[in-house]
């Protein structure tokens, strides 16, 4: 465990390296400048490396010092930012929330309840991204990320499961008077599929089959589109069959601009889930959607 003295070094450090002076560091931390200098050397002591190169002239970070520091900055930045959202007073939901979510869900479902939630909190302000990409929120240094489907990889991270809905596979009935309905999920490898694109990976069809699992049924796509919405206007256009979430499809559905195939093998559900660096979860804002949006999804308007 760390003792306050090895606390007070870390940010001696940083501060030296911030200003490459030990005057101007001892300034900010209100230190005297021999007392920096020595908190600086007890740090390097315990790590057992040389984090800064002195000389008469100037200071000059190692390329260990320049690792360290990039750490050590960006750990100091989240206890500052956990202390303000802990202190009296700091509550209130307000500053920048970085989001990012898929592009078509994104526009028609999360961007009307992020809206609400601004106008009842003026003090938030949004950065929003909507692509189909998956992002690595810690990389990308995300507040939150809405993600549909499997989450393998959440190291790090915090995962909400806000809703399930189901992916029906579509068509117009265009395409159906030309092509004719698949009669059952084989005959799909014989139509004109239409898949999005995942990291250049063309993603297959889920189904499942009365009374079986959910299962990946992959098919050699005639397009491949990588965003939400052109998928479902390219069905709706007659270009093939689609498999989109229910909530992107269900106005086509209803107006007759799209019909649904294979409904009794297309039931497997699809997971949104909200994710979050587990640094982030000490901000009221990003709480404060994330249980807003699963009340959505408990109420089905996600």
């Amino acid at each position: 465990m760390a003792s306050s003295e090895h606390f007070a070094g870390i940010q001696a450090f940083v501060e030296t390296a911030r200003h490459l002076s030990f005057t101007e560091a001892a300034q900010v931390l209100g230190l005297t400048k021999s007392a920096v200098g020595k908190s600086v050397s007890r740090l390097e002591a315990r790590l057992g490396i040389t984090l800064i190169h002195r000389s008469t002239r100037r200071l000059v970070l190692t390329p260990d010092g320049e690792a360290y520091l990039s750490v050590a900055r960006r750990a100091l930045d989240e206890i500052r930012a956990a202390e303000t959202s802990l202190s009296t007073g700091n509550r209130e939901i307000a500053g920048r929330l970085r989001i990012d979510a898929p592009a078509a869900w994104g526009r028609q479902v999360l961007l009307p309840i992020l809206t609400g939630i601004t106008h009842e909190h003026p003090g938030l302000h949004l950065s929003l991204s909507f692509t189909d990409r998956i992002i690595d929120p810690v990389e990308e240094k995300m507040d939150l990320v809405i993600r549909f489907g499997e989450t393998a990889d959440t190291t790090g991270l915090i995962t909400r499961k806000l809703a399930e809905q189901r992916a029906p596979l579509v068509a117009a009935p265009s395409y159906i008077a030309r092509r004719g309905a698949p009669q059952m999920p084989e005959d799909l490898t014989r139509h004109d599929c239409i898949t999005g694109v995942r990291r250049d990976v063309p993603i297959g069809y889920r189904i499942a089959r009365e009374g079986g699992p959910a299962e990946r049924l992959r098919v050699t796509p005639t397009h491949e589109i990588g965003d939400g919405s052109a998928v479902v206007d390219a069905a709706i256009a007659g270009l093939g069959i689609a498999q989109m979430p229910w909530s992107l499809v269900a106005g086509p559905l209803a107006d007759g601009r799209l019909v649904e195939v294979l409904a009794d093998d297309a039931r497997a559900t699809v997971g949104i889930h909200a994710l979050w660096p587990e640094t982030r979860h000490l901000l009221a804002r990003v709480r404060h959607v994330v249980d807003v949006l699963a009340a959505k999804g408990r109420d089905g308007l996600l």
